[in-house]
């Protein structure tokens, strides 16, 4: 017993660079073991978290404890609340991993910057974790976070009823917890149910826009693989062979990689969308040119299924000829219109065809 005291009391003393380093930690193991958001042992790993959590709200706000024991290593409350940001810190990992896999950082960065500040704010704000207001409203985002992605999951579908079906059962799962905690902490909840409203409400709202505006990844969807080439073509051992230009290293710093074209010769956009087994779908090739007053204009849409299962994500390409030089954009899209991906070169006409190499898309 004596070294477990020890081991108490040191933690109490280097708890703070202790929890920033297990969080550091945890981000990184996320981002190397957690694969796909359709995989039972990863959709266990937040069950698991969210359990955790909901456990230790209850007891923190049932335990009744004074202020100092925040701090103290000796009380329970110390260990619950250590616990409680413990378990948020591995929930908001999983879902910065998960959401920017599958995010276009130009469209998306707003919910992810929101995913940041709550992993953040679980690290830096540890007094708040003492408020109910706090931890249900961390709570409440995960659940909904969540279910964005486990929802289309389960019913093997994506688009805009889907995203309200995962918002209205969010909604109906933070109302039962909180029934359940109104019964275990009874006077505290009430004093507090005014801003506990407005704390979920304010979450449901925010993301609600956000799926609206295209800001949202479209999770369980992501884009494994893309490109524009000058050909594409399938072999007998299933592998697609693509044709691109050789280019410097700056070329990769260039935000439109110049695609010498030939008149009359076609321009290929090949992406690799993946989808859980059993997820049929179907994306969109928007091709657009940037013309003289500063607009994007669609030239052409491309409708195009997507089987899902496969782990490097379902091979497919359009083509459009005829392109005018200047920028271009081939945007990836959901049935929906949600963003998947962008592609991204300018033409540059030419009278010899440029040095090509061929690679392989397995």
């Amino acid at each position: 017993m004596l070294g477990l005291h020890k081991i108490r009391d040191w933690y109490g003393r280097f708890e703070r660079p202790i929890s920033s380093f297990s969080l550091i930690g945890g981000f990184v193991f996320d981002a190397i073991f957690l694969k796909r958001a359709d995989l039972f042992w990863e959709n266990f790993w937040i069950f698991i978290h969210l359990f955790v959590v909901a456990v230790c709200i209850i007891l923190i706000n049932r335990v009744e404890h004074k202020p100092e024991e925040e701090s103290n290593p000796r009380k329970i409350h110390f260990w619950l609340v250590n616990i409680l940001q413990f378990f948020f810190g591995g929930l908001f990992s999983t879902f910065l991993v998960f959401y920017f896999r599958s995010a276009v950082l130009s469209a998306s960065w707003p919910f992810l910057l929101l995913l940041v500040l709550a992993f953040v704010a679980n690290e830096r704000l540890k007094k708040r974790f003492s408020r109910l207001s706090f931890q249900i409203s961390l709570f409440y985002l995960s659940l909904f976070a969540f279910l964005i992605f486990f929802v289309p999951v389960v019913i093997h579908r994506v688009g805009a009823w889907v995203f309200v079906l995962s918002g209205l059962l969010s909604l109906v799962l933070i109302v039962l917890f909180l029934y359940w905690l109104v019964r275990l902490t009874g006077e505290k909840f009430t004093s507090q149910k005014r801003r506990l409203t407005i704390s979920i409400s304010s979450t449901f709202l925010i993301i609600n826009v956000l799926y609206f505006t295209n800001i949202i990844p479209p999770l369980p969807l992501s884009l494994k693989d893309s490109g524009i080439y000058h050909s594409v073509k399938h072999d007998a051992n299933g592998n697609y062979l693509v044709d691109t230009e050789y280019k410097n290293w700056l070329e990769y710093f260039n935000l439109y990689p110049n695609f010498h074209l030939v008149s009359g010769d076609v321009v290929y956009a090949f992406s690799a969308v993946f989808s859980p087994a059993y997820f049929n779908t179907g994306v969109v090739h928007e091709w657009q040119r940037f013309d003289s007053h500063g607009d994007w204009v669609t030239e052409g849409r491309v409708n195009l299924s997507v089987s899902g299962g496969r782990d490097g994500g379902y091979r497919t390409y359009s083509t459009q000829s005829g392109l005018l030089p200047g920028h271009w954009r081939v945007n990836v899209l959901t049935s929906d219109g949600l963003v998947l991906g962008r592609l991204r070169f300018n033409v540059v006409s030419t009278n010899t065809q440029p040095i090509l190499k061929t690679e392989v898309s397995n």
